[in-house]
């Protein structure tokens, strides 16, 4: 008799995508009958009220999904303990956030928490790869890890501001590490992981594909920012230069968001104010099309990103110089394009809030 595993990837990838789709329609209805609107005002990008928090249908699909994976013995239950007893406590405050502002203090509180926790279930930072030597943190790893974590699920929040990028870069990684994951015979989670949840990113654009009919709101934009950490962290366990390509291809956000901070905390502003300075967000003005940027972005990713990826697994000892020059293009293209550079003021709200 042939065993169902060989199928199961092509099998998860269209039911969790088909699942996403219906059920964000769902959500699109319920947010719209509640009230749950962006109203657009005078620092919009967006022309009509349209719902948000559609990224609950993806915390849904993807936390069922993982389960069964689980009870049928194809995901560890410590991995999935860090993306589940994290993931849904960022996904409520999302979700409360979404609703009624919660303060900056009580976010960043809950996804140190949540960062800490899925730290413990992993037991600690994994083996780091730096130039072909190994290193094994300790305790320094928990504080190392933890800020990685909750940089990566913030910088999701900070990237959700115009329609379908965010939801798409996060099905391009989930996706590619878990192709990559698969080929080079790493750790199942990661790659029954980022199948699951970029299958379910891509149901989700469905409807946030621009012109967005929902938006993901907090409590999917944090969401997928900390389960993609969480499981490149996973990969790196058993193969310490994963982390080096789950990096490389979420380099396009690293990038803009990084380079967005530093260049607006070299200029003296108030970094946890709300801005509209991100590279993503200034050609979005210039070029009057959502859909536009975000079809660059994922040409670049495509184009660029996955074959550096691809050579950092391929070659493991150069994989941080490969980083590099993956990374290194990006850097100056935000800097060319104005990140960080003040020229959109305080016009944008975390969390996708502005379109």
């Amino acid at each position: 008799m042939r065993s169902p595993i060989p199928t199961l990837p092509g099998t998860l990838l269209v039911v969790c995508a088909l699942v996403a789709a219906a059920l964000t329609g769902l959500v699109r209805r319920m947010a719209a009958g509640q009230g749950v609107l962006d109203v657009p005002n005078p620092r919009s990008s967006h022309q009509v009220p349209t719902p948000r928090g559609g990224g609950l249908a993806i915390v849904v699909v993807t936390t069922i999904c993982l389960l069964l994976l689980a009870l049928y013995g194809l995901f560890r239950w410590d991995v999935l303990a860090a993306l589940t007893g994290g993931g849904l406590v960022v996904a409520l405050v999302g979700f409360v956030d979404d609703r009624r502002s919660l303060s900056a203090a009580v976010r960043l509180g809950v996804h140190f928490a949540a960062a800490l926790w899925a730290l413990l279930c992993l037991g600690g930072l994994p083996p780091l790869d730096l130039l072909g030597v190994v290193f094994a943190p300790v305790w320094v790893g928990y504080v190392l890890g933890a800020l990685g974590l909750v940089w990566a699920l913030n910088l999701f929040n900070f990237m959700d501001g115009i329609d379908g990028i965010a939801a798409s870069e996060a099905a391009f990684v989930g996706l590619g590490g878990a192709a990559l994951s698969g080929l080079a015979g790493g750790a199942a989670e990661a790659t029954f992981g980022g199948l699951v949840l970029g299958a379910a990113c891509l149901g989700f654009l469905t409807w946030n594909w621009p012109p967005a009919k929902i938006f993901l709101g907090d409590v999917g934009s944090g969401y997928l920012g900390y389960v993609l950490a969480v499981l490149a962290l996973a990969a790196a366990r058993i193969n310490p230069t994963a982390l080096w390509t789950w990096l490389v291809l979420g380099g396009l956000f690293f990038v803009d968001a990084t380079v967005t901070l530093f260049r607006r905390m070299a200029r003296g502003e108030r970094i946890y104010q709300a801005h509209r300075s991100h590279a993503y967000q200034l050609l979005a003005e210039r070029w009057g099309s959502h859909r536009r940027v975000t079809l660059t972005a994922t040409a670049i990713n495509v184009l660029w990103l996955l074959p550096c990826a691809v050579l950092t697994a391929v070659y493991p000892t150069r994989a941080p110089w490969i980083t590099l020059a993956a990374l290194a293009p990006l850097v100056v293209a935000a800097v060319i394009a104005g990140a960080g550079g003040g020229g959109g003021a305080g016009a944008s709200l975390p969390g996708g809030a502005q379109r």
